[in-house]
């Protein structure tokens, strides 16, 4: 078994270069992702490796880059896109939600499009503006885009190769301050499928979901509430869209009770959908209401206030205690 522990970053540079490696008609294109390797060193080594043809850096247009994306998938590629950061991506946003998302259904599935997109994510690093945002919402909102984001090195492996190889356009999310934790990837053996979330943590009393950054943060929560006697279990959802609400609907069922945690603002985010779902499914089984906890309705803070605007320890622990309070 090919079994290694590697920081997430890294982990994503082995599944591109699997990828480049297995498919030739895989292509990756972006701003500094050749020569530079990416800001935040994702595709390192790619361009020397596989050549200017096959990993390409593009002028900084994303709008260019996706839409360039787009015709190179209607004429047989696999084009894997990085937007730069998270805030960059809206210039492309017309590209992604008027074409990307739609040709498969306007041309009744004739044509497929097989563009993977992926978009640091989050906040945590001390960034600038721009930098740190969550904008998952407004694509799993459209119709014809997956959006997906893994949590751990295993998940960023295998997630980006199942997402290259969909005929359906991805959109792929890393977390960002999660591209340095390590963990162990064994690139010989599948996880799971694309779209199912995983309970990372089993318990009794009450379920906690998230994805990306916060699964992390949700797993140190219910190390807490383990030591004050109580059994929180932790879903890791991995997909926005679509989302496995049978899933959640199982755990739910169990513990009765359900806090979801994303670092998006509350407002209209993934949480709401979620809590609407299990409210309609598990109205007879809840014992409290469906909390959530996120951003607050606020343009991103300057970084030396995004601790207090980004979920925390004592946010998530606050929301499992007024619910076991019910």
């Amino acid at each position: 078994m090919a079994v290694q522990k590697l920081p997430l970053a890294k982990a994503l540079n082995e599944s591109l270069r699997t990828a480049l490696e297995t498919d030739p008609k895989v292509l990756v294109m972006g701003e500094d992702v050749g020569k530079l390797g990416g800001v935040f060193r994702v595709t390192d080594g790619l361009q020397k490796d596989f050549g200017e043809e096959r990993v390409i850096d593009t002028p900084l247009a994303e709008s260019g880059i996706v839409g360039t994306a787009i015709g190179l998938a209607l004429r047989g590629y696999r084009p894997v896109v990085e937007i730069q950061f998270d805030g960059f991506v809206f210039p492309a946003y017309d590209q992604i939600v008027t074409q990307l998302a739609k040709m498969h259904a306007r041309a009744l599935g004739k044509i497929k499009l097989p563009v993977v997109v992926r978009i640091p994510y989050g906040g945590g690093i001390g960034a600038v503006e721009h930098h740190s945002e969550s904008p998952e919402a407004l694509f799993a909102h459209v119709a014809g885009l997956k959006v997906v984001s893994p949590s751990n090195s295993s998940d960023a492996y295998w997630m980006l190769q199942q997402a290259i190889q969909s005929d359906d356009p991805v959109i792929f999310f890393e977390p960002k301050r999660r591209y340095w934790d390590k963990g162990e990837v064994d690139t010989e053996a599948i996880p799971g499928e694309l779209h199912k979330a995983r309970t990372v943590r089993e318990g009794s009393d009450l379920t906690l979901v998230a994805y990306g950054p916060m699964v992390k943060l949700c797993l140190e929560a219910a190390a807490v509430a383990a030591e004050e006697g109580r059994s929180v279990e932790v879903v890791d959802l991995r997909s926005m869209s679509p989302i496995d609400f049978d899933a959640i609907q199982t755990s739910v069922e169990k513990t009765r009770r359900l806090v979801v945690v994303h670092e998006a603002p509350v407002f209209y985010g993934s949480g709401a959908e979620i809590a609407a779902r299990i409210t309609e499914r598990c109205f007879y089984h809840l014992e409290a209401p469906v909390l959530r906890v996120g951003g607050y309705h606020a343009p991103y803070p300057p970084a030396r206030l995004e601790e207090e605007y980004l979920p925390g320890l004592d946010r998530v622990l606050d929301a499992v205690d007024r619910s076991l309070a019910y």
